[in-house]
């Protein structure tokens, strides 16, 4: 008899690649969890994994039980959700993961909201880039993701996750309030201005560096970060220009004494898609659907 437990780990070797990974995932040791792959190994009577170098590779049999696993967690969570639907409140524990802006603009006020609807309902929320929550939330680490989509540059796509568009967030570029800056009125004009970016390989960096490009000027970057706060600090301190969201800058907090950014509109009006995105085999599950609905309904609001 196959152990689901054992037939998990197989799945997640899968998507993971290493046993390392798999075992930081999933909170094991590596040597527990070569042991447990072995054991599976003898259940099945057949060879599970081969050397190729110095990875592993699933063998044909490896990848027939995996796909039956991934029907068998399907099952297994349509089960969960039918179960808890029939309750009459909802309840138990709901794993998000969002990106920076959605955390500080968006997520405050739905906590609070489903802190009142909802006080039996418990919400685990974990900052991820977009790329990386969208992976976790199909491999079954997360249960609802908030993500974004940068102009030409398309989202990971999952099957067997189901993703909905909350809202379209303009993308501007943001001028440092000094009067030194006062006369640029384009894109164009700010080719002589030091720069701010998310790191590279990032959609938002593709966007930012291609926007420059087509204004025809190659930007300086001067600073490197993911926080997007820091990119606002930059802009608001002279030192930088930046291509922020809206969602960003009308949500920041008012301080005494602070000048904000200047924002001008960039050529072609581009904005970034926000979305949210969970399993279909969750969709009946009233706790991941409380938290998902109520999301959306902020949004609306604004």
């Amino acid at each position: 008899m196959l152990e689901l437990r054992r037939l998990r780990l197989l799945q997640e070797l899968s998507v993971r690649g290493t046993i390392s990974e798999v075992a930081d995932v999933l909170s094991y040791s590596p040597s527990s969890v070569s042991q447990q792959l072995s054991l599976l190994e003898a259940e099945a009577g057949v060879p599970l994994l081969r050397r190729a170098g110095r990875t592993l590779q699933l063998t044909p049999q490896a990848q027939v039980l995996v796909a039956h696993t991934e029907q068998l967690l399907d099952s297994m969570e349509r089960a969960e959700s039918d179960l808890a639907a029939t309750l009459s409140s909802v309840a138990g524990t709901v794993r998000l993961a969002a990106f920076q802006t959605a955390m500080l603009a968006i997520m405050p006020p739905v906590l609070t909201q489903l802190a009142i609807d909802h006080p039996n309902l418990r919400i685990e929320m974990t900052h991820h880039e977009p790329a990386k929550a969208m992976r976790e939330t199909s491999a079954r680490n997360f249960d609802l993701v908030i993500a974004e989509q940068y102009p030409a540059h398309a989202a990971p796509h999952f099957e067997n996750l189901d993703r909905r568009t909350l809202t379209h967030d303009p993308l501007r570029l943001a001028l440092p309030p000094q009067a030194s800056a006062a006369k640029i009125t384009s894109l164009a004009q700010a080719s002589g201005m030091h720069w701010v970016m998310e790191p590279r390989g990032t959609s938002s960096r593709h966007f930012a560096e291609e926007a420059c490009r087509t204004a025809g000027f190659e930007p300086e970057v001067r600073y490197e970060t993911a926080d997007l706060q820091a990119h606002v600090q930059l802009v608001e301190s002279g030192l930088a220009a930046a291509f922020l969201p809206d969602l960003l800058t009308a949500h920041r907090p008012e301080a005494v004494g602070r000048r904000p950014a200047r924002l001008v509109d960039l050529p072609g009006a581009p904005v970034r898609t926000i979305f949210t995105a969970m399993r279909h085999s969750s969709e009946r599950s009233p706790a991941i659907q409380a938290v998902r609905e109520e999301i959306h309904n902020q949004v609306t609001k604004w």
